[in-house]
């Protein structure tokens, strides 16, 4: 198998400050991380639970992703990230596979990761994240 793991589930909201207030109470932990991701649109805050990690994202600005999912959809569950050990090999082995890649070339996310997304219409209407750690 070529998906580790479920990396982390990503949640959409409107307010950051807001949504940790929220989540710190629900899981009675403090986000280890925040992070500006600006080529995504995106300020992230990240909380481990036991092996999982749960990362909100707040919108930084009007053309971010997560602007136009919020006003689509509202706040909620946005994506699902898996880890991978090699993500050029498991963009290609999804392509294959007949997935719809949403940028052809990973990028560099929050969290020390390389990224791509594979686009819902190809799973489900599920965003599929793929997740690879940066080895500096």
């Amino acid at each position: 198998m070529n998906l580790e793991k479920i990396e982390h589930i990503g949640i959409a909201v409107k307010n950051l400050r807001e949504a940790e207030e929220k989540f710190t109470e629900l899981f009675q932990a403090t986000p280890y991380k925040r992070e500006v991701v600006e080529s995504e649109g995106v300020e992230t805050s990240f909380y481990r639970i036991g092996e999982s990690k749960i990362e909100l994202l707040a919108a930084i600005n009007e053309q971010s992703p997560i602007t136009k999912f919020i006003e689509k959809r509202g706040e909620g569950i946005h994506h699902m990230a898996f880890d991978v050990k090699n993500i050029y090999q498991e963009m290609e082995r999804m392509q294959e596979r007949g997935f719809q890649l949403i940028s052809p070339e990973p990028k560099r996310g929050a969290d020390n990761k390389l990224v791509c997304f594979l686009h819902p219409r190809s799973a489900n209407g599920v965003l599929v994240e793929l997740c690879q750690e940066i080895k500096d």
